[in-house]
């Protein structure tokens, strides 16, 4: 890996991507260069302020890489970051679309399913991106109200649109886990960058300096599909949640529409009766065109015209 200074952190993050093999491979440099975590968030959280607005939320998402791959081998970043991270997820919540807010609701959901930071700075994060929207305690009579007052389809959660959900089976349709070409490059590593007890093989300096490159890049390699890997997880694990409140949301409608044609088959079968009954007393009525007179001529209904004759 390349030598680390400030200036080129400042390159890398000029040229940093949305793409995630731009993220992965950024965070990797920079926990590599652990030790100088404290100058590395003092110069990202200044780069974010200074990145045009379609760009802030990539520097979240290496905040994130970072802060999540780099506890294994150390705290530092964690530590680092806790002091800016409230106000950057401030700014770029101020200069983002909706879209773009929903993307750092997702980043803080994760962080709080894995308990990234404390409940203190995780609750700031929420009032950062939503606003002041604390959750007050109800008293009993009014979670009753609510109860007998909401709807059969009431739930906590909006069902996800559609549209979505094709978006996200589409995102996963390049996903990590089908990448044949890298799945080939990790079959093929050597087997002296994978079993230590091939390292008696090296004689000299050279062929270990060698060796040393082979397995840096093995390590970077496995490294980034790691990454990218447990980032598929992560949304496959959305998907799964967006499909779990889709499937939950259809068959409330399925339930509602089943209760709809159940009313209106009882509706058919009593509009049905009422015409079965009425053809039957029409049949049984008498026809008066056809009843005689005394004389035993059919009887003469006047027209309209014979209202009016002089005879």
């Amino acid at each position: 890996m390349s030598a680390f200074s400030e200036v080129a952190l400042e390159r890398k993050l000029s040229e940093l991507s949305n793409s995630q093999q731009s993220v992965q491979t950024l965070s990797l440099w920079l926990i590599h260069h652990r030790k100088h975590s404290a100058l590395i968030v003092s110069v990202w959280e200044r780069e974010l302020r200074k990145a045009k607005s379609n760009r802030k939320l990539t520097f979240l998402y290496l905040a994130n890489d970072v802060i999540q791959n780099s506890k294994r081998k150390g705290p530092e970043f964690t530590k680092d970051f806790a002091p800016v991270i409230v106000e950057a997820f401030k700014h770029v919540s101020s200069e983002s679309d909706e879209s773009c807010k929903k993307h750092l609701g997702r980043v803080l959901s994760i962080w709080e399913e894995r308990s990234v930071y404390e409940n203190d700075v995780l609750e700031q994060l929420r009032q950062a991106l939503y606003g002041d929207r604390k959750v007050r305690k109800r008293t009993y009579e009014q979670i009753k109200v609510d109860e007998n007052n909401c709807s059969p389809r009431s739930s906590p959660t909006d069902p996800p649109q559609t549209t979505d959900l094709i978006r996200a089976l589409q995102e996963l349709e390049n996903a990590a886990s089908g990448d044949a070409a890298v799945h080939q490059r990790i079959a093929s590593l050597p087997v002296e960058v994978q079993d230590v007890s091939l390292l008696d093989r090296i004689t000299d300096k050279e062929s270990g300096e060698q060796l040393s490159k082979m397995v840096d890049d093995a390590c970077m390699l496995l490294a980034d599909y790691n990454g990218r890997l447990a980032a598929e997880i992560d949304d496959r694990k959305q998907l799964t949640r967006m499909l779990s409140d889709f499937l939950r949301c259809q068959k409330e409608f399925l339930a509602e529409k089943e209760h709809k044609l159940e009313e209106y088959k009882r509706k058919l079968a009593g509009v049905s009766q009422v015409r079965k009954e009425l053809r039957s007393r029409i049949q049984n009525l008498p026809d008066l065109s056809r009843l005689p007179n005394v004389t035993g001529s059919r009887v003469h209904l006047p027209f309209a015209g014979d209202i009016y004759s002089d005879d």
